[in-house]
């Protein structure tokens, strides 16, 4: 996987024309595109994968669209989300908006004004997100200094470290996000890419292994934190 990965959408959509037909163009406009044609599936995507912005159908088989909207603001309130429907009178878009969506487009619409807000959503959220977005190519905290061009790291105790090519996109994903608790789906996007997810086990290995290598007590972790059930923080003091 590469730094410059492409933005992921979710499409929620349950007429199966303008489904492939809403794939194929935000496919050729660069983006990784996943499906989903009901409620529960599109609950079941958004819990196990992560995506960059979602367009969201309001009539849908299982859930309704506002419903599946207001589980995901609970778990994700940052999110950005298009609601695409052809409930699109004043009423249902300010019911819309209320309940958390950040875009509301009706039906029929003009493919390149949708092209044109998805970009819109999908530029403000992806910056945090990537694992490069650090500015610093050297990185200190706490007697340690990692250098993520070469992909080597001095700790406290002197001694020089080998990283993996995993091990610095994860360490860059979480100095970006410093203070910030990063869900294991962004990491697990974001390092691994969301078609080839390892358990999430796997995470906590890398994490232990970062104790070991700059924490001074590694039983007692200060900088790098598991939060339970959500994902892992990074506090550089």
């Amino acid at each position: 996987m590469t730094l410059d990965r492409k933005a992921s959408l979710l499409v929620v959509e349950d007429e199966p024309g303008l489904a492939s037909t809403l794939r194929l163009n935000l496919e050729l406009e660069g983006y990784a595109v996943r499906l989903a044609a009901d409620g529960p599936t599109a609950l079941k995507r958004l819990r196990e994968e992560h995506f960059d912005t979602v367009i969201l159908d309001i009539m849908l088989p299982g859930i309704d669209g506002l419903e599946v909207l207001e589980t995901l603001r609970l778990r994700n309130p940052d999110l950005p989300v298009l609601i695409l429907s052809a409930r699109s009178d004043g009423q249902d878009r300010i019911l819309g908006l209320r309940k958390g969506a950040d875009d509301y487009l009706g039906k029929p619409f003009h493919l390149e004004e949708l092209l044109l807000r998805v970009a819109k959503l999908a530029s403000k959220r992806r910056p945090s997100l990537e694992a490069g977005t650090t500015p610093e190519e050297v990185f200190r905290f706490a007697g340690n200094e990692v250098d993520f061009k070469a992909q080597q790291a001095v700790n406290h105790r002197g001694e020089h470290l080998a990283l993996s090519q995993r091990e610095t996109l994860l360490l860059r994903l979480l100095v970006a996000n410093r203070g910030e608790v990063v869900a294991r789906e962004r990491i697990l996007q974001s390092v691994w890419g969301y078609q080839v997810y390892p358990t999430t086990r796997t995470i906590d290995n890398f994490i232990l292994a970062f104790r070991k290598y700059f924490e001074r007590d590694s039983r007692h972790p200060r900088h790098f934190l598991s939060v339970r059930g959500v994902g892992y923080r990074f506090q550089p003091e």
